[in-house]
């Protein structure tokens, strides 16, 4: 009788555990990431920006009214590759080795990928991915090449030939449609619903140059967009010698431009022949005012982002509708943001890079209604390698101690910030006056003020800019018009940003051995002295000297990496 019964008592245990783990199973979140490309927050109406009313984004916004909106996340490097290998990874890029736009995460290191996979998730990575290697890491995927096109997009899919190899093209269609396509059909026909799923669904819009679909041109045509005051008025308080030059004579080289102010790239000059629709039609820039070209290619700029913007919010509304008829949107992580912010017009800069608030800045918004109080705000400040451990703890996975990042689950339950969360963002920018005109820096980013240290070099120390600091109010002066890093009642607190900057290097590991002769540089001007001003002023004349002859050859694409292992970038 015993050697009856002991064989069912010892299968009891696994009854037991397999009938917990079909429960667990049961419960576990789907989780849906998605990422629009340069989204910046204030494009976002739940963010209740200049842009809310004209341009509302409904659809986004559901998540933050039935969800959390985070006001202070932040990414760690404002450019694309980086960014990306910094939420797949949840590492800091000196770490993953991601520094810029040749950053590559290979096969075996897609911790996402592996993690929820090695849990028994079904994986899927649809849209842009822009990161060099295959996502082979994910059951699925379904991927632009590069930076992809907007119209007529072609996917790099999973076969039998080479990685890039296998292709698939979705003619007529613009890519956000066809991105939303393949992720619909994936979750009816390939998704193995006894598993959950890990989805990451990225958009390639809105990316310039902000190729909309074209059911969305009458959108805004008539409309006069709202102008940010930095657009026009630089305070001369704002900004360094980094920014500025030593006797303002950089300010038409440094960041680029919405009208003629930066002579080598500006919307002025790439606009008018990519949308000619958006100006006159006898439109000539000699026979405007420079503030009428200025607020013509601004408009034309601020339109076309716009409208890839509502391509995005229609089609996130399909999917959500999806979801919701099959029964799985409450039960699914659904994190909307962007891979970093854009600059719309402020400071008359474009695009993105800099450490300023409208490029550091990510939007962040996360529905999972049954552990999200619904209209929640969190102001703690989180970067975007904290959301790679964020996701695997709120699916109930352990988070491997590759990651650096860490996981602001609690505050998503809580809406309260635990008293041991890190109180400053870090920030590095690689890539020194590279597409776009903006120096190498690095700073901190704490809830109340923003240091940055434009230390102004390539990864070799060449190609010199004048390296400075600036340090804003962001309580009193939101939009970081006023530097006060000269303001002696302002000293104590840069010496104590300073410390903490250096602090925040050794804990986060940035010591600067991967490019010791950039980190030579970092560590020249870091004290900021009498002597190293003096020896800034003399290279910011040098270097206007040197754009001068560049332009005067006729270089519209500067390479400044000339003699160095890594010489150049990819297309942006």
């Amino acid at each position: 009788m015993s050697y009856k019964f002991f064989p069912l008592l010892a299968l009891l245990p696994c009854l037991i555990l397999a009938d917990d783990q079909d429960a667990g199973h049961d419960s576990r979140p789907n989780v849906l990431f998605i990422m629009s490309d340069d989204h910046a927050a204030h494009g976002v109406s739940a963010y209740g920006g200049r842009l809310a009313e004209i341009a509302p984004t409904p659809t986004i916004d559901r998540l933050a009214n039935e969800g959390a909106l985070f006001k202070n996340a932040f990414c760690t490097n404002a450019i694309c590759s980086p960014s990306r290998a910094c939420v797949l990874t949840g590492q800091y890029n000196h770490t993953n080795g991601a520094f810029d736009l040749s950053g590559r995460v290979s096969p075996g290191k897609q911790t996402l990928a592996i993690e929820f996979g090695k849990a028994g998730y079904h994986t899927a990575m649809i849209g842009k991915w822009h990161l060099k290697d295959e996502p082979a890491d994910f059951h699925f995927y379904s991927v632009l090449a590069g930076q992809g096109t907007y119209f007529d997009p072609q996917f790099r899919i999973r076969g039998e030939k080479k990685w890039g190899k296998n292709t698939i093209k979705y003619e007529g269609q613009h890519s956000t449609d066809a991105i939303t396509d393949i992720t619909l059909n994936w979750l009816k026909k390939e998704w193995d619903q006894e598993k959950p799923f890990f989805l990451m669904h990225h958009y390639k819009a809105p990316h310039d140059y902000f190729e909309n679909a074209p059911r969305y041109e009458d959108f805004l045509k008539d409309v006069a967009i709202p102008e940010p005051a930095t657009l026009w008025k630089r305070d001369e308080r704002w900004g360094s010698l980094a920014t500025r030059g030593h006797r303002d004579e950089l300010i038409p080289h440094i960041g680029t431009s919405n009208g003629a102010r930066n002579p080598r790239r500006n919307y002025l000059i790439d606009l008018p022949p990519r949308f000619p629709a958006e100006f006159p039609s006898d439109f000539n820039p000699d026979k405007h005012s420079d503030e009428e070209n200025t607020r013509l290619a601004y408009n034309a700029y601020l339109k076309k982002f716009l409208r890839c913007v509502r391509g995005i919010d229609d089609n996130l509304a399909r999917l959500f509708k999806h979801l919701e008829e099959s029964g799985q949107l409450d039960n699914t992580l659904i994190i909307y943001t962007g891979d970093q912010g854009f600059m719309l017009g402020e400071h008359d800069f474009q695009d993105k890079r800099w450490m300023y608030e409208e490029s550091q800045r990510m939007p962040l918004l996360i529905r999972y209604p049954k552990s999200i109080k619904a209209g929640t705000i969190i102001d703690s400040c989180v970067e975007n390698v904290d959301f790679a451990p964020t996701m695997l703890d709120m699916a109930g996975l352990k988070i491997p101690s590759s990651m650096q990042g860490q996981s602001f689950k609690e505050q998503l339950e809580t809406g309260k910030e635990p008293s041991d969360w890190k109180q400053a963002a870090y920030y590095r920018y690689w890539m020194h006056m590279a597409h776009h005109d903006n120096p190498a820096h690095i700073g901190i980013r704490t809830k109340t003020h923003k240091l940055i240290y434009f230390y102004a070099c390539n990864y070799d120390g060449g190609y010199q800019t004048p390296p400075a600091w600036e340090l804003y109010d962001l309580v009193k002066d939101p939009h970081e018009t006023v530097n006060l890093y000269d303001d002696p009642a302002h000293a104590a607190l840069v010496t104590s940003l300073k410390k903490e900057l250096a602090e925040t290097r050794k804990r986060v590991g940035d010591d600067g051995s991967h490019y010791p002769k950039a980190e030579q540089v970092v560590q020249e001007f870091w004290d900021y002295d009498a002597k190293d001003r003096e020896k800034a002023a003399k290279i910011s004349k040098h270097f206007l000297k040197r754009r001068k002859a560049e332009l005067a050859a006729g270089k519209r694409h500067i390479n400044t990496y000339e003699g160095q292992t890594n010489d150049g970038f990819p297309q942006e």
